[in-house]
């Protein structure tokens, strides 16, 4: 295998994600002591004798009584070793899992770990699909073959040179014992599932665009710089403190009042979708699922910020305050949310419509806030900017929360909506049904399409929404006021 060592990759080097290969790198030390790790002998695949091997059930069973956890807990931590390359394969390479069972693995060669940062370039892999092509005569996996027209494509002009490469390096092999030749097929095959995963498949050696300076490095000393930590420092005294105790008893409180919401945490009812690849939760989850969960339902409670940042808790609100005749709290709410997070394009004009719904005299949803407040706010609106209805927002927000909120706790609308919320059943799922489920995945959708989606699910309801006649009418008769009067007709 063909790595240039003379350039190193600088996006990995800085990066947080070091210190979890780190860890990783120390747990894989002590489960190769000969002492106290895992017991590793030699294994026969076939009619091959593999030195050195260790089966999954091994590797399992030392993590569970290292770390004192389960056996779920023990194969996600061996899972994630065979993820980063650490433990190879060496019968399935199609998935990077550690099977409860006598499949065999092997450590890989330190030369192999992330931490070595050899920049995984296009020119290797081409060698390396060469190769294997060589080997099988033609016959690579589906993806591989892609792969191997794309650079072939694209590396028409040195293709001479990277299949000599591969015939050498398959020459060279041939020359090795068949007990080594297996161990490093197997070991450069795991090396580029790692880092050229098959599609479908998360990569876990993902790290996003390359850093090509260092954050942690030490700045040049200037007088802007002193003016700065000066600066900082004064408006760190200026802060209002609170102790300690209080604080670390709000964070007792919230995680104690999150815990059982928190799917990494407790059980995910019907199923964790981290763990299992089932869609149930996410389907049950959806932003405007006609019928929400117990789980969901209960967050509710917990605070007013919770209730608006669940859409669907938002739709139970607004039924409630309709009833009360008070839903237009709620929609000037939204409408600045909207305003704030909108297009920049749009901002004056949706800063004039709010003002004349919500705000002018005889608006149609007209809002009380008190005279100062509307004094600011109205003379924000001459310069519109996002952040002009800030202290109207504010006041609306404090006023459902106060009064609203509480007697929205206490109505029927909300307790018909916990009557109505369903409690999946946990639902078990077979090694095999897993593997099915793992085949089955598929990446999320675009940011972009929910964003469509959303706007046509907006669409739809402001179609479905009840007509102001009295506003239509006055839009007509101001269209009408501001057209250009018709030319006289030409005399013949």
């Amino acid at each position: 295998m063909t790595i240039r060592n003379t350039l190193r990759d600088h996006g990995q080097r800085y990066r947080p994600r070091m210190a979890c290969l780190k860890k990783a790198e120390k747990v894989l030390l002590e489960m190769q002591d000969p002492k106290t790790g895992v017991k590793s002998q030699p294994q026969r695949l076939v009619i091959t004798t593999i030195p050195h091997a260790i089966t999954g059930e091994d590797i399992l069973s030392w993590l569970a009584d290292r770390f004192q956890v389960d056996t779920q807990e023990a194969r996600n931590v061996g899972s994630m070793l065979v993820a980063l390359g650490y433990i190879y394969p060496l019968q399935d390479h199609k998935r990077l899992v550690i099977k409860p069972d006598a499949s065999l693995y092997r450590f890989q060669t330190p030369y192999f770990w992330p931490t070595q940062q050899w920049p995984v370039e296009d020119t290797d892999y081409a060698i390396y699909l060469a190769k294997r092509n060589i080997r099988k005569k033609g016959i690579l996996e589906l993806h591989e073959q892609e792969q191997y027209n794309r650079l072939h494509k694209w590396m028409n002009h040195k293709w001479d040179f990277i299949v000599m490469q591969a015939k050498e390096q398959y020459r060279a092999a041939k020359e090795r014992k068949k007990p080594d030749r297996v161990v490093f097929d197997c070991q450069e095959r795991a090396y580029w599932v790692v880092h050229r995963p098959p599609p479908g498949t998360v990569s876990a050696m993902d790290y996003g665009l390359e850093r090509r300076i260092e954050p942690n490095a030490d700045e040049t000393k200037t007088p802007d710089f002193y003016e700065r930590i000066m600066i900082f420092t004064q408006q760190s005294i200026m802060r209002p403190r609170v102790k300690s105790s209080v604080s670390i008893g709000a964070l007792v409180k919230y995680c104690a009042t999150y815990n059982n919401h928190d799917p990494f945490l407790s059980k995910c009812l019907p199923s964790n979708p981290w763990l299992t690849d089932d869609i149930t939760y996410w389907n049950l989850n959806m932003t405007n699922v006609a019928i929400p969960t117990k789980m969901r339902v209960e967050r509710w409670t917990f605070s007013f910020g919770e209730l608006l940042s669940d859409p669907r808790g938002r739709d139970d609100f607004r039924l409630f305050l309709k009833k009360e005749f008070s839903g237009e709290n709620l929609a000037f709410w939204e409408v600045c949310e909207d305003l704030r997070w909108g297009a920049a394009v749009t901002m004056r004009e949706k800063a004039e419509q709010i003002y004349k719904t919500f705000l002018a005299r005889g608006a149609p949803r007209w809002i009380n806030i008190d005279g100062k407040t509307m004094e600011i706010t109205v003379n924000g609106l001459k310069h519109p900017h996002r952040y002009v209805l800030d202290a109207a927002q504010t006041h609306i927000y404090m006023l459902m929360k106060k009064d609203s909120y509480g007697r929205y706790l206490k109505s029927p609308v909300f307790k018909d909506t916990v009557k109505k919320a369903i409690c999946p059943e946990e639902q078990k799922f077979t090694d095999a049904q897993l593997e099915q489920n793992a085949k089955n995945r598929r990446p999320s959708l675009s940011p972009i399409v929910l964003r469509q989606q959303e706007q046509e699910q907006r669409a739809k309801m402001a179609a479905n929404a009840p007509v102001d006649i009295t506003q239509v009418m006055s839009k007509l008769s101001k269209q009408g006021k501001e057209a250009p009067p018709c030319p006289p007709p030409a005399k013949k």
